[in-house]
């Protein structure tokens, strides 16, 4: 297979949204914006097709990441998550995802309100990758 990010050959993932024909290496897929999911099936899903926060909340002026400290953008995106069970607790993708790696699975929760059933599930269907250690 051809990946579609970087056009080489030997690209083993493919997009699984029904009818779309993408495959890319795992690197250039981080890269470009794909989703992978690790628990489940493992699917995983190119930047058009990625599944997107539904939750319901906006920064509040001058919103900052709660692990760097640093400002996030002014809305929901694939670099910027929210806690949705506080809808208050705002962060970068790569903060979360390194808290995660440092959490594992059965201390990863939510900065602010701890929350870890509803955060886990979230942030993982968001392609936080939370290992089991």
């Amino acid at each position: 297979q051809l990946c579609y990010v970087c056009g080489e050959r030997g690209a083993t993932i493919s997009c699984r949204q029904k009818g779309c024909k993408r495959s890319f290496h795992f690197p250039c897929g981080c890269e470009d914006g794909c989703v992978s999911q690790f628990f489940g099936q493992y699917r995983s899903f190119c930047r058009e097709h990625r599944p997107e926060q539904r939750v319901q909340a906006q920064p509040d002026g001058e919103t900052s990441c709660l692990i760097c400290l640093e400002p996030v953008e002014g809305k929901l995106s694939h670099h910027t998550l929210v806690c949705p069970a506080c809808k208050h607790a705002w962060f970068h993708r790569g903060c979360i995802q390194r808290q995660a790696l440092g959490a594992g699975f059965f201390c990863f929760q939510c900065p602010q309100c701890q929350d870890k059933e509803t955060f886990l599930w979230e942030m993982s269907s968001m392609g936080i990758r939370v290992p089991l250690r």
